[in-house]
C-alpha cells in the first residue's frame, strides 16, 4: 500500500477542486440578474473560496476511484459541487447558532448586518443580516445542484449519483432540525449522538464516498462497505469538531471558543460532563453553559469542569474507538490498495486535526 502514497498529491487535488469552483463562479458572473446588488455574489465568491479543508470533495473523489473510476475533470467538478453544498450548510448553521465567526472571518450574516449598520439603513441590522445570509445559503444549495449536473459526466452517471446526493441533502436538513429539538430536549448522550450522525457525520464522510462510488456504478456491496468505514469515521470527525469548539485554538479553527458554550450547544461532550458532574459542578454548569453573556473566565471554568468530570477523556476514547472501527472496516473493504491508503490518510487528517 505505502508504495502508492508518493503518487497521490492531495494538495494538488484540492487545487483542482478550487479551480472548478472558480470556473463555475466565473460562469455565474455574466448571468447575475441586471439591477440586483452584487453584494451577495461577491460575498459568496469570497466565502466559498476562502479556506476549508475540502474533505467532502476528497471523499467523493476517492469513492469514485474506489469504485474503479478513472481520474478526470468531470469527477473533480462533481466532487467540487459538495463544497457548494457545504457552504449552504455552514451559512445556515451560523445563522441558527448565532455564530459571528467562520474560517477566521465574520460569518455571512454578520457581514451583512455590519453592512446595514454602516450604511445607516432603516430597520434592524441583525434581521437584515440573517435574512440576506439565508438567501446566500439557498443560492449555494442551488449552485451545488447545478454544478453537480453540469460536471461533464454522462446523464446516466449523474443520475446514478444523484439519488445519494438527494439523500444527503435530506439528512442534513433533518439533522439540523434534530439539533434544534435536542437543544430543548433531554440533553442526553444518545440524542447528541443521533444529531452527530445525521447532521454532520454522514454528510462529511459516508455520503460523499457513496456519491462518488455511485457515479462510477459501484456495487451495493461497495456502498455498504464505504458506509461501514464512513459512519464511524464521520462520528469521530464531528466529536473532534466539538472538542475543538471548546478547547481549540481560534487562530487554527477560525471560530471563537465561546460560541458553543454561549449557545449551549448540546454536544456529546457536554452531555457526558452533566452526567458525571457532582452537585457543585452541576450547579456551575447550569449557571454558565448556555449563558449568552459568558466571558473568557466563565469559559475557562467550564473547560475545567469538563476535564474534571472526565468528559474530555471519554470523548477522546470515543474518537479512538470509532476511528479504529473505521480503519478495521476499511481493511475489509473491496477497494484498491491505492484507495485504501489514501482513505486511511484522510481518516487521520479528519480526526487528528487542530483546526
Amino acid at each position: 500500500m505505502t508504495a502508492t502514497v508518493p503518487e497521490v498529491d492531495l494538495g494538488d487535488l484540492r487545487k483542482r477542486f478550487d479551480a472548478q469552483l472558480v470556473a463555475f463562479l466565473d460562469r455565474q458572473d455574466p448571468d447575475w440578474p441586471d439591477g440586483a446588488p452584487r453584494g451577495v455574489f461577491t460575498t459568496l465568491h469570497r466565502f466559498v473560496l476562502a479556506g476549508g479543508k475540502r474533505l467532502r470533495p476528497l471523499f467523493c473523489y476517492w469513492g469514485w476511484r474506489a469504485a474503479g473510476g478513472a481520474d478526470g475533470t468531470p469527477i473533480v467538478a462533481a466532487a467540487a459541487a459538495l463544497e457548494l453544498f457545504h457552504a449552504f450548510a455552514l451559512i445556515h448553521d451560523d445563522i441558527m447558532d448565532g455564530s459571528d465567526r467562520r474560517r477566521g472571518e465574520p460569518s455571512v450574516h454578520r457581514l451583512f448586518a455590519d453592512l446595514h449598520a454602516r450604511s445607516a439603513w432603516r430597520g434592524d441590522p441583525a434581521s437584515y443580516g440573517r435574512s440576506t445570509a439565508l438567501l446566500c445559503g439557498d443560492l449555494c444549495a442551488a449552485w451545488a445542484d447545478q454544478l453537480f449536473h453540469e460536471c461533464g459526466l454522462s446523464p446516466a452517471e449523474v443520475h446514478q449519483g444523484y439519488g445519494v446526493f438527494a439523500t444527503m441533502r435530506t439528512e442534513v436538513i433533518a439533522g439540523q432540525y434534530l439539533d434544534l429539538v435536542s437543544g430543548v430536549g433531554d440533553g442526553s448522550v444518545a440524542s447528541a449522538l443521533t444529531v452527530v450522525r445525521m447532521k454532520a457525520a454522514r454528510y462529511t464522510v459516508t455520503r460523499p464516498l457513496q456519491i462518488g462510488a455511485a457515479l462510477a456504478a459501484g456495487s451495493p456491496e461497495l456502498l455498504g462497505a464505504l458506509a461501514a468505514f464512513g459512519d464511524p469515521l464521520g462520528d469521530a470527525f464531528q466529536l473532534r469538531d466539538d472538542v475543538l469548539g471548546v478547547f481549540g485554538d481560534p487562530a487554527l479553527t477560525g471560530k471563537s471558543i465561546l460560541d458553543d458554550l454561549r449557545e449551549g450547544k448540546p454536544t456529546v461532550m457536554m452531555a457526558l460532563a452533566r452526567g458525571s458532574a457532582d452537585r457543585a459542578q452541576a450547579q456551575r454548569l447550569k449557571a454558565l453553559f448556555g449563558n449568552p453573556e459568558l466571558d473568557p473566565d466563565g469559559a475557562a471554568e467550564l473547560r475545567s469542569i469538563i476535564v474534571a468530570t472526565g468528559a474530555l477523556d471519554r470523548i477522546e476514547q470515543m474518537i479512538k474507538v470509532r476511528t479504529d472501527a473505521a480503519l478495521a472496516a476499511l481493511a475489509e473493504a473491496p477497494v484498491s490498495a491505492e484507495a485504501a491508503t489514501v482513505l486511511a490518510t484522510l481518516a487521520a487528517e479528519a480526526v487528528e486535526r487542530h483546526g
